[in-house]
């Protein structure tokens, strides 16, 4: 991040997160340096426990002076006012308005930041109906990473210049969703400079992480030719672009379920190429899932990308072929080619 974006970063941050965080929190926490700010991915309130920030994979707890502590006994508490005051801020104090993001536990505000919540669900006929006496939140600050597909790009694509149905492989946090983000985009828009056509994708975002929209809006930059189902099921939402936006290449996030499989399924027989991501540190420990397994040995992908953190978040490790499994490339060899598809 340059001193460009940097600035740009913060002022958004400012904009975005400063109106849904109760004055003391709000004080405390923009206290931070902007170097510390820069690097947040997460803000942590949980009613009567300290205040605590993510970054990475450590979090830290705030003192009320904003100064990072590892004692307890100098955080800030969050009280059960500032819980209550931060979710009618989130809310707007309309709390039907949000009642379906409730259900699903998290609401997706201005700039694609995503606040999950907990608290007291309420069920009516054994299903979720709302939640009360909300207790916790976490915010999920919303960053897009441009340029994070560069090295991915070329393993995706065969010399035709056509896309190959790929899955991207990572455990937590290792950077699948910045990755899955930024090839969508790149994708969508194209790249004359490269030799890359610009593709009609459809974006199946069920949890809101991809594009992040707003009211309906992408709030992260997708590519000029891509079209979002926001908070949709996937199986249902890639039925939908199916049917209705004839898409070149259908991108979700997290596939995993019966009815994904089959989703997926119908989608290549129509001739449509699939993007998408799922957990795991390889393809035996994503098999270890029957669903995913299952997608494996029906030989539906062309590429597995593998993620870890060798040489930080994001770190692609091995891609594999998908039809026979041969690793065609593996960071730890150190005569391995980037573009040796």
């Amino acid at each position: 991040m340059n001193g460009q974006e940097e600035f740009q970063f913060l002022a958004k941050l400012q904009q975005h997160i400063s109106p849904i965080l109760p004055s003391a929190i709000r004080q405390i926490f923009f206290k931070l340096p902007p170097d510390k700010l820069k690097k947040v991915e997460e803000i942590r309130l949980r009613r009567g426990r300290p205040f605590m920030v993510v970054e990475g994979r450590q979090d830290y707890m705030l003192t009320p002076e904003g100064v990072v502590t590892d004692n307890p006994d100098r955080a800030y508490f969050v009280t059960g006012e500032d819980a209550v005051k931060t979710f009618q801020l989130i809310s707007q104090s309309s709390v039907y308005a949000l009642e379906e993001e409730i259900k699903n536990g998290y609401i997706t505000i201005k700039g694609g930041h995503r606040v999950g919540i907990v608290g007291k669900v309420i069920l009516e006929g054994g299903q979720i109906k709302t939640m009360k006496h909300i207790s916790g939140f976490n915010i999920r600050i919303a960053r897009e990473v441009l340029g994070a597909a560069d090295e991915a790009l070329p393993f995706v694509m065969n010399d035709r210049g056509e896309f190959l149905n790929t899955m991207i492989l990572s455990p937590p946090k290792a950077g699948k969703t910045t990755l899955l983000r930024d090839l969508i985009r790149q994708l969508s828009s194209g790249n004359p400079q490269r030799g890359l056509k610009g593709f009609k994708v459809g974006v199946v975002d069920e949890r809101s992480e991809i594009a992040c929209s707003y009211e309906g809006v992408p709030q992260n930059d997708v590519g000029i030719r891509t079209d979002v189902l926001d908070g949709c099921p996937k199986a249902r939402g890639i039925m939908m672009l199916l049917r209705s936006m004839s898409p070149d290449i259908i991108a979700t996030d997290e596939i995993g379920k019966p009815e994904d499989v089959e989703a997926v399924e119908e989608a290549l027989n129509a001739g449509v190429k699939l993007l998408t991501t799922a957990h795991g540190a390889d393809l035996e420990d994503a098999g270890r899932r029957p669903t995913i397994r299952k997608l494996i040995e029906s030989n539906f992908f062309d590429r597995y990308l593998i993620l870890g953190f060798s040489e930080g978040v994001g770190t692609i490790e091995k891609v594999v072929e998908g039809k026979d499994h041969r690793i065609i490339y593996d960071r730890r060899n150190k005569g391995g080619i980037l573009n040796a598809v």
